[in-house]
């Protein structure tokens, strides 16, 4: 039988899943999205390719959404990280309802991230410089 945490929807529980779910889908394509802080660079190459492929925001909204997903995934397994629901203040801080908490406490919005690449196009949104400049990793690989 569920534990009520169970039966609770959770867009952090979710997450895991629509990462691999969107991997599964991209990579038939030969994409290199291996959850490894290289493949972030490939992020940044694909949302670049929706913006110059002149993708309006609606329509690039799901596979916004699989790759910030992809994105906190990679903080999961690279940085130690685990998915939280964020509650109604962080919900209405990020407009996400889900993110990632560090080692050290901190919460960050990979799905933001993504979204404001896409906004903004510029490298100062980059996720592997993201990745690369964050606080709060884990020292170790988390596999």
């Amino acid at each position: 039988m569920a534990t009520a945490e169970e039966r609770v929807p959770s867009a952090a529980r979710d997450m895991r899943a629509h990462a691999a779910a969107f991997v599964a889908r991209v990579t038939r394509n030969r994409l290199p999205l291996d959850y490894s802080v290289a493949s972030l660079r490939v992020v940044d190459f694909l949302i670049d390719g929706l913006r110059k492929g002149g993708a309006d925001p609606e329509r690039a909204r799901g596979p916004l959404v699989g790759l910030g997903a992809y994105v906190g995934e990679v903080l999961v397994r690279r940085a130690g990280a685990v998915w939280v629901d964020f509650d109604a203040d962080q919900r209405a801080y990020f407009g996400q309802t889900a993110g990632v908490r560090m080692p050290d406490g901190r919460v960050w919005n990979p799905l933001g991230k993504v979204h404001n690449r896409f906004a903004t196009g510029g490298t100062e949104d980059s996720l592997q410089t993201f990745y690369l400049t964050l606080h709060g990793r884990a020292r170790r690989v988390v596999a």
